[in-house]
């Protein structure tokens, strides 16, 4: 009884220990964005907005954030319709090799990541003169987020009853309109987690946009974020928080709709 009792509250000791080491970043990068003189303490705040006022004044951070946005849509939008189309032929179509050929992508895509062909992408962007180019970007974006998402929508795709598309076939709908009205809305789920992951990827991603863009103008968030530091190379504190929470809410309350609106979920398709 005793060992139990002493299992009991090292369990929950532990569990206490793991969410205060996750729970006070948060409360600081919450509070910290409301105190006129933010330190690495969590304090209380005395809810000032004139660090939102110096975020606001700053002559590319309110700007990176929509380039963030337009970067993220457009390689979401990219990833979304191209995964959708080949996962969906992959699903219907019996090739020779089909399922290694789809481990081989998802396997290429985890081992040759973005880091490690970075000298080859960037010398092909050269050569199509994509430098410094936020349409480049996302189509270089969108070539290594494709195989996962692949991979993820196919078992979406494989769930999707083929009776309901013949019987539209039977009724003279073409290939893409059975995509667009059978079977994209049975996969919806499926399309918005990917949507999700492809936003999340891209919104965070810094290396790619720092070595493809070179005008600051163009440079999203996750680039602008290194350079709110002071002359002496120290970290601003008001403006990298207000900055920070300025730049998370938008994939929160993306996530919040997408979750409450659809669910996150790893299959799909109709009960049978």
């Amino acid at each position: 009884m005793t060992r139990f009792v002493l299992g009991r509250i090292g369990f929950y000791t532990l569990i206490a220990v793991l969410l205060a080491f996750f729970t006070i970043p948060l409360l600081w990068l919450v509070a910290a964005p409301f105190t006129s003189d933010p330190t690495y303490e969590v304090k209380v705040p005395d809810f000032t907005l004139d660090n939102f006022r110096a975020v606001a004044e700053h002559p590319y951070a309110l700007p990176s954030l929509y380039n963030s946005l337009v970067l993220s849509v457009g390689t979401a939008v990219l990833v979304v319709v191209l995964a959708s189309l080949a996962a969906y032929a992959l699903s219907r179509v019996r090739l020779p090799g089909r399922d290694a050929l789809l481990y081989a992508l998802l396997l290429l895509s985890s081992i040759i990541t973005g880091t490690a062909a970075m000298v080859p992408l960037f010398q092909l962007a050269v050569e199509l003169n994509l430098i410094d180019s936020q349409l480049g970007l996302i189509l270089i974006l969108t070539g290594g987020l494709l195989p996962a998402a692949i991979f993820m929508l196919k078992d979406f795709m494989d769930s999707t009853p083929k009776s309901y598309e013949e019987s539209a076939r039977v009724f003279g709908a073409t290939p893409l309109q059975i995509v667009r009205h059978v079977v994209v809305p049975l996969v919806r789920p499926g399309l918005a987690t990917v949507g999700v992951w492809a936003v999340a990827n891209v919104w965070g991603n810094f290396l790619m946009p720092y070595l493809l863009l070179s005008d600051v103008e163009k440079q999203p968030a996750a680039v602008i974020t290194y350079t709110l530091y002071t002359e002496g190379g120290q970290a601003n504190l008001s403006m990298l928080s207000t900055f920070g929470l300025l730049y998370s809410v938008p994939v929160v309350l993306m996530y919040l709709f997408v979750s409450k609106k659809y669910g996150f979920r790893f299959h799909g398709g109709i009960k049978r």
